[in-house]
C-alpha cells in the first residue's frame, strides 16, 4: 500500500508532466508563402510608415511610434484576422496609450505601475473587444518616455487612422482581400 504522502507526490508528478507537455507543440507551422502578400506587406508598410515619416518632418510633430510598425504587419500580413481590424487598431492604441498615460500622470513611471499600465491596457483592450496586440507596447513608450496627453491625439489617434486608411486602400486593390472584415 501506498502511504499518502506517496500518492501526493505521484498526482504532483502527473499534473506537472502534463503541464510541460502542452509546451512540446503539435506538427508544422500553418503559415504559407505567398508572394502576392508579401508584395502587399512591403508596400503597405513602407508607404505608410514613410508617410508618417514625412508627415514628422513636414510638422514638427510626432506621428510616428515603435509599435506602429507592428501595426502594419497585423493590417497587411493578416489583415483579415480579428485583432487587424479598424476598431481594434485605432481603439486598440487608444485604449492602452489612456491607460498609460493616466497611470504615468497619477503615479509617474515606476517600475510597478509601468507594469500594472501594460496589464490594465491588455485587461482594457479584451474588455472593450479593441484587442491589438501592438498596443499592448503603447503603455511603455509613454511612460519611458514621459509623454503628456497631447500623445495621446498626435501620434496615437491620427496615426492610427493613418494605418487603417492606407489598409483599406492597399488591401482592397487585390481581388481576394477586402478590408476590413468588420467596423463594429
Amino acid at each position: 500500500m501506498y502511504s499518502e504522502t506517496a500518492i501526493n507526490r505521484k498526482d504532483k508528478k502527473l499534473v506537472s508532466i502534463r503541464y510541460l507537455s502542452k509546451m512540446k507543440g503539435k506538427g508544422r507551422s500553418p503559415l504559407q508563402v505567398n508572394v502576392k502578400d508579401s508584395f502587399t506587406g512591403l508596400t503597405g508598410g513602407f508607404l505608410t510608415i514613410i508617410t508618417l515619416i514625412y508627415l514628422t518632418n513636414l510638422t514638427s510633430t510626432e506621428w510616428l511610434m515603435a509599435p506602429f510598425g507592428a501595426s502594419c504587419v497585423l493590417v497587411f500580413a493578416v489583415w483579415n484576422a480579428p485583432l487587424s481590424q479598424p476598431r481594434n487598431v485605432i481603439g486598440g492604441h487608444f485604449v492602452s496609450t489612456f491607460i498609460g498615460l493616466l497611470m504615468y500622470h497619477l503615479f509617474g513611471n515606476e517600475p510597478w505601475s509601468i507594469a500594472f499600465a501594460v496589464g490594465l491596457a491588455i485587461a482594457m483592450m479584451i474588455l472593450s473587444k479593441t484587442t491589438h496586440p501592438p498596443a499592448g507596447a503603447d503603455p511603455l513608450v509613454v511612460m519611458v518616455g514621459a509623454y503628456s496627453w497631447d500623445y495621446l491625439i498626435s501620434p496615437v489617434l491620427i496615426g492610427s487612422i493613418i494605418i487603417v486608411i492606407f489598409a483599406l486602400l492597399i488591401n482592397n486593390l487585390r481581388n481576394n482581400r477586402n478590408y476590413p472584415t468588420f467596423w463594429i
